[in-house]
């Protein structure tokens, strides 16, 4: 076992993490396997991104010391089986699955054993450079655990270090928070289209205003509620269309929907 660092499981999060390592030079390409059963997501990763490829996990743990567990949660279990006999206390194990606790990962390899897991929720637009990770340690890990995996996550995201109990949260508010945003500039689009735009302008007006206000959300410093009223002006356009949704409930219907998140992983969990 050398001082690789190891993908199990080779999704788009997966991806994500290998590009933002391999642009910020953390670690070479040659000192990187992934494993994944999808021959596309193997070959994605040998061909574009120049990483050895497996198909089977239990080559990873065999050769890498640092290994990110990047499987579905609802696969977690059936993976950890077949991994079991080979994880050793040596052995850095970072967890990005939702749901899946540090005490299940260790329970599930072997309870006996002070095995070392670091949980971690990391978000897509880790893919430009943009990304927000949460991370928190298990019962074993050392600060120096949580310092490398630290390293891994921040050459293209901001890391903030969480209790275990609050990553449902995270998952809810960070981990899915890029699809809301794309579900809402869909519905931009949408009716963009509907009211006469073609569909390039209504794309391009509607993705340049999301960039504009998620960099103003980033450097002002005025919170959320102050950026909305300063665009509010009373009786105005966006009063008009603040108002169909507050009728509606959206504020509440948005909450739910965070809520309903963080329940879901609570249950991926058990």
């Amino acid at each position: 076992m050398q001082n690789r660092l190891g993908f199990i499981g080779a999704g788009n999060m997966a991806e994500a993490i290998a590009r933002g390592v391999l642009s910020a030079s953390l670690y070479r390409a040659q000192d990187m396997i992934a494993a994944d059963i999808s021959p596309q997501r193997r070959g994605l990763f040998a061909d574009q991104l120049k990483i050895r490829s497996i198909e089977d996990a239990q080559g990873i743990v065999t050769q890498c010391q640092t290994v990110l567990l990047c499987v579905k949660p609802q696969h977690m279990a059936e993976m950890l089986s077949r991994v079991r006999d080979l994880v050793t206390e040596k052995h850095l194990l970072i967890s990005i699955a939702a749901g899946i606790s540090t005490k299940f990962i260790q329970e599930t390899l072997n309870g006996k054993l002070n095995l070392r897991v670091v949980r971690a929720m990391p978000n897509t637009p880790m893919l430009v450079n943009k990304g927000m990770v949460a991370i928190c340690p298990g019962t074993h890990a050392t600060p120096d655990d949580m310092v490398a995996a630290k390293r891994i996550f921040e050459v293209a995201a901001s890391v903030v270090e969480v209790r275990e109990e609050m990553m449902n949260a995270v998952t809810s508010v960070s981990g899915s928070g890029p699809a809301y945003f794309f579900f809402l500039v869909e519905q931009m689009i949408k009716a963009g289209t509907e009211m006469g735009l073609t569909p390039q302008q209504a794309h391009q007006l509607a993705t340049q205003t999301a960039r504009g206000a998620a960099e103003m959300l980033c450097t002002s410093t005025d919170s959320p509620e102050e950026l909305r009223r300063k665009v509010t002006s009373p009786g105005g356009t966006t009063h008009a269309a603040i108002t169909i949704m507050q009728d509606r409930q959206l504020p509440a219907i948005i909450v739910e929907a965070l809520k309903a998140a963080c329940r879901r992983g609570a249950e991926l969990g058990k």
